[in-house]
This record gives structure tokens, sequence and C-alpha cells, in this order.
């Protein structure tokens, strides 16, 4: 077995405390917008693992990747931590498409089932999120990973935590138990 020549990638990314700054007097559908159109900076998870959004309205957020060389695991497919990727953030990202202006949110569950391999052959996959319910401190969301031709790759659903009050959660000082004041839904 010969030893193959060294690749590389260089990575950069913008401040993400700017964007999570202006998340807190946007929507989450005006956030989800203003990234998609360069006026924020998107997150550095994306410029990491090379994803983006590819479309944004209420209830639903498609990612798009193009899975390359560098996403591979050490048996020649693409990871599956990719797929997870793409799906938790195109279903956390639906789910912050319905919120107000200072309410954030975290993921608390994912389940993923995966299909079949991706590989660099595959081409460009499109990851689609969308809302199943939202309520006062759950949301459901589910998704699907397809290619341009239409194959599913594989589904996913989540659930996520909604945090209201002062800075939508971020700093979780409103973290309480659920069922805890307000109702779970």
């Amino acid at each position: 077995m010969g030893v193959t020549a060294n690749r590389s990638r260089t990575v950069s990314w913008q401040d993400p405390l700017a964007g999570a700054e202006a998340a807190k007097e946007m929507s989450g559908l005006e956030f989800l917008r203003s990234m998609g159109r360069g006026e924020l900076p998107g997150p550095p998870i994306a410029e990491l693992m090379g994803f983006g959004v590819a479309e944004v309205e209420e209830g639903r957020v498609v990612f798009e990747c193009v899975p390359a060389e560098y996403h591979y695991n050490p048996i020649g497919t693409v990871h599956g931590g990719l797929a997870c990727a793409l799906f938790d953030s195109a279903m956390g990202c639906a789910v912050h498409s319905e919120l107000p202006a200072g309410v954030g949110y975290t993921t608390v569950e994912l389940k993923v089932n995966f299909l079949r391999p991706i590989g660099i052959r595959t081409g460009r996959v499109l990851c689609e999120g969308k809302t199943i319910h939202v309520g006062g401190r759950i949301a459901t969301a589910e998704a699907r990973l397809l290619d341009e031709g239409g194959r599913l790759y594989g589904h996913a659903t989540t659930t996520c935590m909604i945090f209201r009050g002062e800075n939508g959660g971020n700093d979780r000082k409103d973290a309480g138990p659920v069922g805890e004041g307000e109702g779970a839904s």
C-alpha cells in the first residue's frame, strides 16, 4: 500500500457573536434571511463543513452541500456526522424561523435514519427541514436529505427546547425543567 500526497484545506470565518447579538433583535425568519443574503455572518460550523442555506421560509429551511473528500470517513464514504450536522441545522433553523425576536432554542433530541451511503459522486445534496409543532417550550421538526435527482439518503426528527425571556435564553437563566411554570408546549 503506497502513501498518497497530503491534501490541505484552509477555513476562515467571521466573528459568530456579531450574528448572535443581531439575533436578539430580529425574528428568527428575519435573522435567517439576513444571513442568507450575507448581511450577517454565517456560523463557523457551516464554513468548516462546507454547507450553507439554500432556501428560507417560515417553518421550512433547506441547506445544501457538495460532499467532498474531506468529508470522508476511514471506509471511503462521507461520514455520517455531515448528514447529522445538516439535519440538526435544517431542523433547528426551521424551528428558529417561527420564533419571534428575543426567543432562543436548542436541540434536546435528534433521531437520524441513514438509508444509503453518500460519496463525492453523489453530487449536491439538499437537506429540507420543516417544523411539525412549535409550542411555548417545545418544538418538533423533521428533515429529509436528498440528492438533486430526488433520491433519499436519510431522514430525521428533532425535539427542541424553546427559551423565552431575556436574551432568548442565550444565558440559559430561564432554562428550568420542562413543566415548571408554563406548559410543556
